[in-house]
């Protein structure tokens, strides 16, 4: 007996942070593992139903950009392309996640329109054959795991054959991860007039990078293992920012002759350097940027920080904030 197709489905599943890289170096055959946050906001939702074409039917709200309506179009096209026994399908975007922000828009969109699709036409896929099949994980695991699982993600980089360089695994493996503490706040930085490094440039911008340090490597791995988990599980932000700040100084350095810098806005350059000499313990840059963020022990200190921000910086006319909480769990998929 076939099962019945149904009726809607509802896919909710919200941005990330990437902290940083801790080895781009790769001489032990796995580069790019690195270290993010889920977040509770901003988020991707849409809906889903069945269309008897086999065909992408894709609307959104009007808050949501043209680009973003017209990128889920063809991630739907590709998917009933390749998913030959699946019909089609109506989508509706009703949220969005700000595209090229460093906050893993693509990544979240992908990942829940093929989820939308997965469980409209019941076809029993993993996350992470969605993301194969939608071209995503291809250098980082963390967007993957915040939409299976949520919190704060260490994923171990793609695996490659050292001699060629050629990769081996599909999507990187998840090592860790840990609930982030439920009082702890996360305050945004927004820079609405530039978009990160995205795309071919992306990848125009690694190839031209020089080899990173092995000693280096080693380094920013130890920061991880043996400062930022500690430190996540004793719930010790001082610590867990120490070993933050490693790896935005050493990383975004590294990153500097492909985006301008150590972080891709000057603008927000200039708001995370107050940050550095008011003592907050730990901020940065999301992946590319040019979003940067902080993270502060509750509410009330993440308040009185944005106020500060907001009258220091008024001049800065394209930059907005956000606070958010993290997100200890993963996309929420409803079936009515």
């Amino acid at each position: 007996m076939v099962a019945a197709i149904p009726n809607k489905i509802t896919v909710k599943s919200t941005a990330r942070l990437h902290m940083g890289f801790f080895d781009l170096h790769g001489g032990l055959g796995r580069k790019f593992g690195g270290i993010g946050l889920s977040l509770a906001a901003p988020l991707v939702e849409l809906t889903a139903i069945f269309a008897e074409n086999k065909q992408a039917q894709v609307t959104g709200s009007p808050q949501v950009p043209a680009a973003t309506v017209a990128r889920a179009s063809a991630i739907t096209e590709q998917l009933i392309k390749k998913l030959q026994h699946a019909g089609g399908v109506s989508l509706n975007i009703l949220q969005h996640i700000p595209e090229h922000a460093g906050l893993g828009s693509g990544t979240q969109l992908a990942l829940g329109v093929g989820a939308a699709i997965n469980e409209l036409y019941q076809l029993k896929l993993s996350t992470a054959q969605i993301a194969e099949l939608t071209g995503r994980g291809g250098r980082s695991g963390i967007g993957i795991a915040a939409f299976d699982h949520g919190g704060l993600l260490i994923d171990g980089g793609r695996a490659s054959n050292t001699a060629t360089g050629t990769a081996l695994s599909k999507v990187p493996p998840l090592l860790a991860r840990y609930d982030f503490p439920e009082q702890w706040r996360i305050l945004l930085i927004l820079d609405t007039s530039q978009p990160g490094i995205h795309g071919k440039n992306e990848l125009e911008a690694f190839k031209r990078l020089p080899v990173f340090s092995e000693n280096l490597a080693a380094h920013l791995c130890r920061h991880v293992l043996m400062q930022a988990m500690p430190a996540l599980v004793e719930q010790d932000l001082t610590a867990f920012g120490n070993s933050i700040q490693e790896l935005q100084a050493h990383v975004g350095d590294y990153f500097a002759p492909a985006q301008g810098g150590r972080y891709a806005s000057p603008q927000i350059g200039a708001i995370l350097l107050h940050l550095a000499h008011a003592g907050v313990a730990c901020f940065g840059q999301s992946s590319w940027g040019p979003t940067g963020f902080a993270v502060f022990e509750n509410e009330a200190g993440t308040i009185c920080m944005l106020d500060t921000l907001q009258h220091k910086f008024a001049a800065f006319n394209n930059i907005s904030y956000q606070i958010v909480r993290a997100s200890n769990t993963g996309a929420t998929i409803q079936i009515s």
